[in-house]
């Protein structure tokens, strides 16, 4: 089965950009700065680990092509 890395990249980032300016917006709308705190935590707890994996993959599929 072929892996589908687009959407592995784009889900990876949004994983680490996307939520965080998610939660930047809600926190200017609710002026409660905490939520960004814990966004951030989780996206990098998540995001980074998702960035790696993927880059791997990617890194064995050039490997393989060549």
């Amino acid at each position: 089965m072929r892996e589908n890395l687009t959407f592995a990249w784009i889900a990876s980032w949004f994983a680490l950009l996307g939520q965080l300016l998610f939660f930047i917006c809600v926190a200017l709308y609710t002026s409660q700065w905490m939520y960004v705190m814990w966004s951030f935590m989780v996206s990098m707890s998540v995001g980074i680990p998702s960035l790696i994996r993927t880059w791997q993959a990617h890194k064995k599929r050039h490997q393989e092509q060549t």
